[in-house]
């Protein structure tokens, strides 16, 4: 067995992989990922790519296609993974988010790769506060991040096929421990808030609704899409990937926080922005079709788990959102240093 792996070196990666090196210990894995965030590796007693065959370092807007050589399965995670870098580099976004993507898909097919796997997200309802939204309810992208996974499933829906088995996860808005953390996500900045100084700042006015899901419950998923057969969800597979418990208002998120560590004190920005960003998630299918591999992590194991992570890795810095565990932050950085360029490619 061979799975090929890219974006591996972010905060979804290295739970990925262990996951994969942990069911088929025997399996040939490999990470395939430019390495932005190589470097701000937290919480680990070893790098996580020791747990694969190889690394290759690349850009998945240059992908050799000698690699798919062999491979049963791609998972597709790399990605320009939040909305602030998306608003500010919204074509480099949809290059490295979509058109590579789908260069990708249609390479491995070409190579017959059996499956397909593809990190998209939540984030495609945009605003839809009426009702938990299900995978047949109209999409409604609000940033270049969601309009890029729309773009990337319509494709790839015309990829599929009986030799060549696509799964879509909408995942949930990610949360968790991660041996490369982020701190650019809800309820991890809402711990680290709680953990360096007492208090939690909610940028919104708390009202927006968020589903969440665990970073390493997101791993069991992506396995489960691995192995899943073509009778369980089709050749092309669109799936909304969390738990319905999970649906919460932001500001439900903070008082939870709260609640596990007591004496914080919590700041609702009232005069915000509305977020428009804002949906609940039905999220049965995945329930039905997937049954094993439903999220073990709730949101209090999660809160606990980050709390614990933090300490473990003496994390004490009240300005963390000016830190490397911010996203932006590093690409600022990197661009600032003249390692990258405006289109977010390696300067040569």
């Amino acid at each position: 067995m061979k799975i090929l792996i890219t974006g591996n070196l972010g905060y979804v990666g290295p739970g990925v992989v262990k996951e994969f090196r942990g069911k088929y210990p025997e399996a040939e894995i490999i990470g395939y990922d430019l390495g932005f965030f190589a470097k701000y590796v937290t919480n680990a007693g070893i790098i996580p790519e020791s747990y694969l065959n190889v690394q290759y370092y690349g850009d998945v807007r240059e992908f050799p296609g000698h690699l798919l050589e062999g491979v049963d399965t791609v998972v597709a995670l790399a990605a320009i993974s939040n909305d602030p870098i998306g608003n500010k580099f919204e074509e480099a976004t949809l290059d490295i988010n979509y058109r590579a993507v789908i260069n990708i898909a249609k390479m491995a097919k070409k190579q017959n790769v059996k499956n397909f796997v593809f990190a998209s997200s939540c984030s495609v309802y945009g605003s839809a506060e009426d009702a938990p939204r299900t995978e047949t309810s109209e999409v409604n992208p609000l940033t270049a991040y969601a309009r890029s996974k729309v773009f990337t499933e319509k494709e790839l829906a015309e990829l599929a096929g009986s030799d060549f088995k696509v799964t879509c996860h909408r995942f949930a808005t990610a949360c968790g421990m991660s041996e490369r953390l982020r701190l650019d996500l809800v309820l991890n900045d809402f711990v680290a808030g709680a953990v360096t100084s007492g208090g939690i700042t909610i940028l919104s006015d708390g009202s927006p609704w968020r589903p969440l899901i665990n970073v390493k419950d997101m791993a069991r998923a992506i396995r489960w899409s691995h192995e899943r057969e073509h009778s369980n969800g089709g050749d092309f597979l669109i799936v909304n990937t969390g738990s319905d418990d999970w649906n919460y208002m932001v500001k439900e998120l903070a008082e939870r926080v709260g609640q596990l560590i007591p004496g914080i004190d919590i700041s609702v920005n009232r005069n915000a922005a509305p977020d428009k960003r804002s949906y609940r998630v039905d999220f049965g299918l995945f329930k039905r079709l997937a049954p094993e591999h439903q999220p073990i992590f709730n949101l209090e194991t999660s809160i606990l788990d980050l709390v614990q992570g933090y300490k473990d890795i003496g994390f004490a810095n009240k300005n963390f959102r000016d830190s490397e565990f911010m996203r932006l932050n590093v690409v600022n950085d990197l661009l600032q240093k003249g390692i990258l360029d405006k289109d977010l490619r390696l300067m040569k």
